[in-house]
């Protein structure tokens, strides 16, 4: 986690063909205080969650997680974020 930068990111992002925005960099920091409060990458529902309540209902939903980052989003996401993969991900 510590070694991880935006450019990191932007670069994990472009391996995965995201273009990444104002709203994808808001989840990774949704991410990254999960993982400080918790040390653990949340898995799906515990994203949903957790965007929920920091970004409001309307982006606290699976179908917006998946737009942004597409296939698995909490695996997706938690490592554009820098974090481990999350458990009960495959």
């Amino acid at each position: 986690m510590e070694q991880w930068s935006p450019d990191v990111a932007r670069s994990l992002a472009a391996e995965e063909s995201i273009s990444l925005e104002n709203d994808h960099w808001a989840v990774i920091e949704v991410l990254r205080d999960f993982y400080r409060q918790y040390e653990m990458a949340p898995a799906m529902r515990p994203l949903v969650k957790a965007v929920g309540k920091a970004l409001g209902p309307e982006k606290g939903r699976s179908i917006y997680l998946m737009r942004l980052f597409p296939g698995s989003p909490a695996k997706v996401a938690a490592r554009l974020a820098g974090l481990p993969k999350p458990a009960n991900c495959l």
